[in-house]
């Protein structure tokens, strides 16, 4: 189905033109219609559909059907979201939806000063994009209200309850309108994600774009079996092998993040780090250099999972799986997006392979395995039943001893034992 079989309104319709769409996905098929009437909406969509635009061009339609003067301090919608880099992502895009529109959008997150952002909020924002944190700090401050929004989505609301945001998106919501239409988006589904939705939304259609925890058929997902301390020289061979350029990296910590920078950087690959102890500005910058292909190599830790959107990005490599299995859908929905070709590829160490088991079971497919020559690593049953075999010898050994302890101390044991020595027969008699 066609953007322009919707009828949009003008302002919006030459600005998804401008955009480059024109087919919607399905998200946006099931989502657009339903959002745009005012019904409270659940969809679990994985990421990379195109659920900004599933959610934002209904709220700009209906204020465009009803206009309203902008009210100082006073948004009209509100998109909670729980990363920086994820508001900043859906402030750009959202601004292009309505970029025909006097309608005015801006994001907030922390990493900055409160100054910019509360100047901005006092000459009017219609649609207001934040991170829980730095809203609540606006609010303290008197620099915003809530009273009059009538739009809320809470965007990767599976990511915010992860990230322990739930308190402060219900403190948030109790602020709001309870005639609001609410939007709740998540990439995965679980009972905490249901529960939410039957606390926050209202008679609400329920919208599942694929099957529950999926990952998209456009990507390809492989592993390398490897010893943990072999992932560096296991990735700069792959590097130079397969001539991979913008490659994501995920890393499970910052430090594992820094060594491998380090290491890169001995091999003079150019790459950049983009975790929570690096400034507002340096990830920034990372990420823009990474975009526009200054660097081969961006290395994150999970706070790039959500809603870091690069086109054209072929692989995602998972240098350490995550802790969630959850969190490898996030990771790899960063590459095979639009329909477009991606690669997942994990190295796995002994230690992280219950964990591929979870992952295996959560996506509902088995993950390829390749072992890489030179890199190779004994697997679980081979180094069990090598233990085993020795744990056996063991005991054999230990069996022995005792049962030659036992014939020094027992007549009985001497008279028995054919290998008893002539001395003892001759003590005997």
């Amino acid at each position: 189905m066609k953007f322009s079989n919707l009828g949009l309104a003008s302002e919006i319709q030459k600005a998804l033109e401008v955009c480059g769409y024109t087919d919607m996905t399905p998200v946006q098929e099931q989502a657009i219609i339903p959002g745009r009437r005012g019904k409270d909406l659940l969809v679990n969509a994985q990421t990379g559909t195109g659920k900004t635009a599933a959610f934002s061009v209904p709220i700009i339609q209906q204020m465009l059907d009803s206009p309203k003067q902008t009210i100082p301090n006073n948004p009209r919608a509100l998109i909670l979201t729980p990363t920086r880099e994820l508001a900043e992502q859906l402030a750009t895009a959202i601004a292009s939806y309505a970029q025909f529109c006097s309608l005015s959008v801006t994001a907030l997150y922390g990493g900055v000063k409160m100054g910019g952002q509360s100047a901005k909020l006092k000459q009017g924002i219609d649609i207001l994009i934040s991170t829980p944190g730095r809203l609540l700090e606006h609010l303290s401050l008197s620099n915003v209200t809530l009273a009059h929004a009538e739009f809320i989505v809470l965007d990767e609301a599976d990511r915010m309850l992860d990230m322990g945001f739930i308190a402060d998106v219900q403190n948030l919501l109790t602020q709001t309108p309870k005639n609001r239409q609410t939007l709740l988006f998540s990439a995965t589904s679980s009972p905490a994600v249901n529960e939410l939705s039957h606390k926050v939304l209202r008679n609400h259609l329920e919208i599942r774009v694929t099957k529950i925890n999926t990952t998209a058929d456009t990507v390809s997902h492989v592993m390398y079996p490897v010893e943990e301390t072999k992932k560096v020289d296991l990735f700069k061979a792959l590097l130079k092998e397969n001539n991979w350029f913008q490659v994501l990296v995920f890393t499970s910590t910052k430090e594992q993040a820094d060594r491998l920078m380090a290491a890169l950087k001995l091999s003079k690959i150019d790459a950049a780090v983009c975790h929570s102890d690096k400034s507002q500005g340096a990830r920034r910058r990372a990420i823009a250099d990474f975009k526009s292909a200054k660097l081969q190599v961006l290395i994150a830790t999970e706070v790039a999972a959500r809603g870091l959107d690069i086109q054209g990005l072929d692989y995602v490599v998972n240098f350490n799986l995550p802790y969630l299995p959850e969190d490898y859908v996030h990771r790899i929905g960063r590459t095979g997006r639009a329909g477009n070709q991606g690669y997942a590829i994990s190295f796995v160490s002994r230690e992280e392979e219950s964990t591929v088991v979870r992952i295996e079971k959560l996506i509902g497919n088995k993950i390829k395995r390749i072992v890489k020559p030179g890199f190779e690593v004994s697997n679980r049953v081979s180094l069990l039943k090598s233990v085993s075999k020795n744990t056996r010898g063991y005991r054999s050994n230990k069996a022995t001893a005792t049962e030659i302890s036992r014939d020094k101390t027992s007549p009985n044991k001497v008279k028995k034992s054919k290998s008893a020595s002539p001395n003892s027969r001759r003590n005997k008699k």
